[in-house]
């Protein structure tokens, strides 16, 4: 089946612009622009082709905006885990609580998603080059789909800000590696720059066609709870376009007919930079950014988030709600989830899972309700951070006489 026709437009003013045209902002307003879908559909018809397909990003290809399907640059993205813990729920006193595992695609994050259907774009655009800048998941990610498409790939991250993991894929997959002075929010202002004078195609979030592979999640969540809506989706919050994208996965789903409600966004953002949650929680005006972000969980270590307006928008719309957590309280989040589930996320990844407990804590989530947490990349993306607050293992001699008195002490 083929894919819709669709347009891209201005997410505040509506302006309209061509799908093969290269532009990232609204002309004439500045605003970030979004896809949209320019025909019905039968739900039955779609549902007859979805059930043939494995669970993937590109299960939905109907509803993904690319123009030709022998052009799609695949790594075996999305399918991810939706995992009920049992014990997480009854640790914090909730009947049904599941991790949907993004760690498990392939470079460990759910940036992979946006970057199929990204790079996609830049193939049949016609284009050579591409860029991003990083906090480290999204430079992995551009990395990996240049290299399968065979583009050059520019990478800008913060200096000395960036999991020594994430930075290793960076490099492993040849993308040229450019370390900025200064955080991550300069060095999108730099790459936005160098993509709006130079043939180099942009593929950070403020590409929507990144966003539409990320919406993805929220098909397969409503696909593995049996075409059931969560009650409440837990997102951590750091550039702002994951959330946004899922809620306009959801959306879809009900405008279609196939989603019976939609279910409430929150947003989680770490305290030193939590320009959304403080717009949410406070009830501000004019959201206020945070010049020098500061927090263990890198991937969202983000004080200038360019899709601000799309999350308060997505939170406010779904009557959801935002809340900040602290450093500490990601990293034992984070041991939780690894030790009573068996998932190892990164931290911020932890941080859906460190809302969770604060939202329950506060009455925000209700004993009944299914609440979904995005854990959005694998442990190993930042494995120095776990080394830090552990003791060294215990070393003995190659003799069971020693093993056993060590185990006879272990508490």
């Amino acid at each position: 089946m083929r894919t819709l026709r669709y347009s891209l437009v201005c997410s505040e003013c509506d302006a309209a612009y061509q799908p093969n045209e290269v532009v990232y902002r609204c002309k004439k307003c500045d605003g970030l622009l979004t896809i949209r879908y320019e025909e019905e559909i039968s739900k039955s018809r779609i549902l007859s082709f979805w059930k043939k397909r494995p669970l993937s990003v590109w299960r939905y290809v109907e509803l993904l905006p690319i123009n030709n399907p022998d052009k799609i640059v695949s790594l075996g993205e999305g399918g991810t885990s939706l995992n009920k813990c049992a014990r997480l729920a009854g640790d914090v006193g909730l009947k049904e609580v599941y991790v949907k595992n993004e760690g498990e695609n392939p470079t460990g994050s759910f940036k992979d998603r946006g970057m199929t259907v990204g790079v996609t774009k830049a193939l049949e655009l016609g284009i050579k080059r591409v860029a991003c800048a990083s906090t480290g998941n999204t430079s992995a990610s551009l990395a990996a789909y240049a290299a399968k498409a065979g583009l050059e790939c520019i990478v800008l991250i913060p200096s000395g800000k960036v999991a020594f993991g994430k930075l290793v894929q960076a490099i492993i997959y040849g993308a040229r590696v450019i370390q900025v002075r200064g955080n991550f929010d300069e060095a999108l202002k730099i790459v936005e720059g160098l993509c709006l004078t130079h043939p180099i195609y942009l593929l950070n979030s403020i590409n929507p066609y990144r966003l539409e592979g990320q919406k993805t999640i929220a098909f397969e969540i409503w696909d593995q709870l049996d075409h059931k809506v969560p009650d409440k989706v837990i997102v951590p919050v750091g550039n702002a376009g994951n959330i946004s994208a899922i809620w306009k996965g959801f959306k879809e789903l009900y405008s279609i007919g196939l989603a019976d409600k939609l279910p409430e966004m929150i947003g989680v953002q770490a305290e030193g930079a939590a320009p959304i949650a403080n717009l949410v929680k406070k009830g501000l005006k004019e959201i206020e950014f945070v010049d020098s972000p500061e927090t263990v969980a890198t991937a969202i270590r983000i004080g200038s988030p360019v899709n601000w307006k799309k999350a308060a928008k997505a939170i406010k719309e779904s009557g959801g709600t935002a809340e900040t957590v602290s450093d500490d309280e990601i990293l034992k989040a984070q041991r939780l989830l690894a030790q009573r589930e068996g998932i190892f996320t990164e931290p911020a990844g932890a941080a859906s899972i460190a809302g969770l407990i604060k939202l329950r804590e506060i009455d925000l989530i209700d004993r009944d309700e299914l609440t979904v947490c995005i854990s959005t990349g694998h442990g190993l993306k930042d494995p120095e951070i776990v080394l830090k607050q552990f003791p060294k293992p215990i070393e003995i001699e190659a003799d069971i006489k020693a093993l056993m008195k060590i185990l006879s002490t272990t508490d």
